[in-house]
C-alpha cells in the first residue's frame, strides 16, 4: 500500500437513526484488501447520497504496518485484545498504542444514540480460499452471519485468544471475521467490497438499487465467488511445538475434502493421516505457525 494509510478509511450517514455498522481492514499490515474495499465503498456513497438508517465507518487497522506492507510491527495486533491487556492500558509495544486508538474512535461512537451495533472484520488468507466468514457463537453473531451467501466457519474464533472480534462481541456488538481469499488475489477485493454493501443492506436497510455501481458490487462475491452458504464447524486442531518438522503434503486448500486414512502432512518423519471423512481447514504452509490444520465438518 502506499504511505500513510488514514485511521478513518471513512465515515457515512444520512442523519437518520439506526445501528452503527463498524468496519474494519487491516488489522494485519499485509491485508491491505479490506482498506481497499472500504475506499471503493466509501466514494461511491459520498458520489451516490443514498438514504441509510445509521451509520457506516470504516477503520484502517495496523496504520504502520500497512504503511510498510507487513504482518505488524512488535507483535500481532489480532492477538492483543484480552481482558488483561485492556485492563492493564498498558501502551509498551506498537500495536498496543494501535489498539488503544481504535478504542478510542469507538468509544467515542458508543455515545451515539444508535439502534444496535454491529462490526465486520475485514481479513485474506496466505494460501488459496473460498470466502468464508468465521462466527463466534454468542450474543446473535450466528444468526447475523447466516444472512451473508458463503460458507460459515464456527468456533475458529473460540481457539484463538485476543482478536478483535471476541473484544467487540464483548462490548456487545453483532458481528464476525470475513476472510475474503488470498492476500493479493483481486478477487478478494470484490469479495470485501461485496460483504460491506450486503451489510449496509442488512443493517441500515440501504437500498442497493440506489447505488451506481450495483448489482456488480455485490454480484462478483455473492453469484460469482462465494460458495453456495454451508455451515462447518471445527472438530480437531492439529497443534505444534516449535521444535516439531512439519510438512503439509502438497496442494491442499481450504474446505477441500479429506478421506479417512489419507496421508497429510508428516511430521518428525512419521506421517499424519486423517482419522476422518471430513474436509481440511488453514493447512499450514508457511514457516510460522503452532497449526499444522483444523479438521472440518459440515454442520
Amino acid at each position: 500500500m502506499e504511505k500513510n494509510v488514514e485511521r478513518i478509511i471513512g465515515k457515512y450517514s444520512s442523519g437518520k437513526k439506526g445501528p452503527l455498522l463498524f468496519v474494519t481492514g487491516g488489522i494485519h499490515g499485509n491485508e491491505p484488501s479490506g482498506v481497499n474495499a472500504l475506499r471503493t465503498v466509501f466514494e461511491e456513497l459520498n458520489k451516490t447520497k443514498p438514504e441509510i438508517e445509521g451509520t457506516i465507518i470504516g477503520v484502517a487497522g495496523n496504520q504502520k504496518a500497512l504503511n510498510q506492507n507487513k504482518r505488524y510491527i512488535d507483535e500481532d495486533l489480532n492477538r492483543t485484545w484480552t481482558e488483561e491487556n485492556i485492563e492493564d492500558g498498558g501502551r509498551d509495544t506498537h500495536e498496543s498504542r494501535e489498539m488503544f486508538e481504535i478504542i478510542d474512535i469507538l468509544n467515542e461512537y458508543s455515545e451515539g444514540d444508535f439502534t444496535k451495533k454491529y462490526f465486520l472484520d475485514c481479513h485474506t488468507t496466505s494460501s488459496a480460499s473460498l470466502p468464508y466468514v468465521s462466527v463466534q457463537e454468542v450474543n446473535d453473531n450466528d444468526e447475523w452471519a447466516h444472512k451473508f451467501p458463503t460458507y460459515i466457519i464456527r468456533g475458529f474464533s473460540d481457539i484463538i485468544t485476543g482478536d478483535i472480534d471476541h473484544y467487540l462481541s464483548r462490548t456487545g456488538m453483532t458481528g464476525f471475521v470475513f476472510e475474503a481469499g488470498q492476500h493479493t488475489d483481486k478477487t478478494s477485493q470484490e469479495n470485501h467490497e461485496g460483504v460491506i454493501w450486503l451489510a449496509l443492506k442488512e443493517a441500515c436497510n440501504l437500498d442497493l438499487g440506489k447505488i451506481s455501481t450495483y448489482p456488480e458490487c455485490v454480484n462478483r462475491f455473492a453469484e460469482k465467488n462465494a460458495p453456495e452458504q454451508k455451515t462447518f464447524e471445527i472438530i480437531h486442531r492439529h497443534g505444534l511445538e516449535d521444535s516439531d518438522i512439519f510438512e503439509m503434503e502438497p496442494g491442499y486448500e481450504n474446505f477441500q475434502k479429506i478421506e479417512k486414512g489419507e496421508l497429510l502432512a508428516k511430521q518428525n518423519g512419521y506421517e499424519v493421516k486423517s482419522e476422518w471423512d471430513a474436509h481440511i481447514f488453514m493447512p499450514l504452509y508457511q514457516s510460522q505457525g503452532n497449526d499444522g490444520f483444523f479438521v472440518v465438518k459440515e454442520v
